[in-house]
């Protein structure tokens, strides 16, 4: 019995020292690698954003122009002109920046397309 006992003992903690040593094999063979963008997702992206740009901003129009009915309707015009200039405004600075940040995605996306060509 105490045979029995004894070899049962040696087999687990050969088998606890394995797994162990399997663990910390693991984590170190594990290394995190940052993909990069391909040129066509940088210029895909980049006109999505533009495309996102201008429905912001068609919205931000939309709604300025909206506020502006119904203040008017109201009878109250200054503040009828005062939301009209607002969406106006956000409809300008939505467009812009979807405008400015699409392209410089496609610049981006061009510049790895050309770089892979030479």
């Amino acid at each position: 019995m105490a045979v029995r006992a004894s070899a049962i003992v040696i087999c687990s903690i050969g088998l606890a020292m394995a797994q162990t040593a399997a663990a910390q094999n693991s984590d170190t063979a594990r290394t995190h690698h940052k993909h990069q963008k391909s040129a066509k997702h940088d210029i895909g992206s980049g006109a999505g954003d533009i495309g996102k740009g201008a429905a912001k901003g068609a919205g931000s129009a939309a709604k300025g122009t909206g506020k502006a009915a119904v203040d008017l309707a109201t009878l109250h015009p200054i503040d009828s002109a005062t939301d009209l200039g607002k969406g106006a405004v956000g409809a300008g600075k939505n467009a812009g920046v979807g405008a400015v940040k699409g392209t410089g995605k496609i610049v981006k996306g061009t510049g790895k397309a050309v770089k892979h060509v030479f």
